[in-house]
């Protein structure tokens, strides 16, 4: 009895774990429940509204269910040996048709106010443009003398303590913390979408088409997303990096990527010789 006892507090204890590191993750992790933390003004909206959905959709859940309940007993045929013959009742005709209408308008109102927020930035302090291929994405900084590279996924003989397998990449997009970041993309081949679940930003990379996005990213770290968009047989291996610095972190990098090395600081110290390296090569 004991030990079904410990097996279940120990089950609670997992699930509770394993939420509250996804709840810090800023990319999937096993056992994951729930969104990924929310790393910008978007995202934190979206889990909002996300969570009002959830709020209404258990009202009518429950409502619908009690109402089932209700039904079953209060008409069985055991209470009510002659049924009614009741075919029409205006309030109630009434009430089911008025009281949805409400419901979306309550739905309608963030969703709008979300989509309009989400769609396009006031005022933009740089800009990027992601450019689909099969399979990896270009970039390029127009704001920044038209710095470009492109960032195929790591193989996993070149994968090192820190980096997520499937989901690094040779080349990270650095961007500055606490900027609004204008985000355009766009394709050279096929349908592609780019996609950061901590930012919340899908956006579709279509060919011959310039679509337009942003994020504003409040706190550094590195965030992993992948293309949304069923785009061919490496489709699963297309992934996204996008590396968070700080402004001053962000402009050593630029000049450094200008000049043909686009390491990103954290993979720069990843890299690094350890002290024991370095003791090992002098002598």
């Amino acid at each position: 009895m004991r030990a079904k006892r410990s097996g279940a507090v120990g089950a609670v204890l997992l699930s509770v774990f394993c939420w509250a590191s996804a709840a810090m993750a800023q990319a999937p992790v096993d056992w994951q429940l729930g969104l990924q933390r929310a790393a910008t003004p978007v995202k934190q909206q979206m889990e909002s509204f996300h969570d009002l959905l959830l709020v209404i959709i258990t009202a009518i859940s429950i409502f619908v269910l009690g109402l089932l309940v209700y039904v079953v007993i209060r008409f069985r045929a055991s209470a009510n040996p002659v049924p009614s013959k009741t075919t029409h009742n205006t309030l109630i005709e009434v009430v089911w048709t008025v009281v949805p209408v409400i419901i979306l308008v309550i739905i309608a109102v963030p969703s709008f106010r979300l989509l309009y927020f989400m769609e396009k930035a006031d005022s933009p302090e740089m800009t990027i443009k992601a450019t689909g291929y099969q399979w990896y994405w270009g970039y390029e900084y127009p704001d920044h003398g038209g710095l470009t590279f492109t960032a195929n996924m790591l193989p996993d003989n070149e994968i090192k303590p820190g980096m997520k397998r499937v989901l690094e990449t040779d080349n990270r997009v650095v961007v500055p913390v606490n900027t609004t970041v204008r985000l355009y993309t766009t394709a050279a081949d096929v349908l592609h979408a780019w996609a950061m679940p901590s930012f919340g930003v899908k956006k579709d990379a279509v060919p011959g088409r310039l679509n337009e996005t942003w994020f504003r990213v409040e706190r550094e770290g590195v965030y992993y997303g992948q293309c949304s968009e069923i785009c061919g047989t490496n489709h699963g291996f297309m992934p996204i990096a996008v590396e968070v610095v700080s402004k001053e972190a962000f402009d050593a990098w630029v000049k450094k990527a200008q000049g043909g090395d686009y390491t990103s600081p954290a993979m720069a110290a990843m890299n690094a010789p350890s002290p024991n390296q370095t003791a090992q090569v002098s002598n």
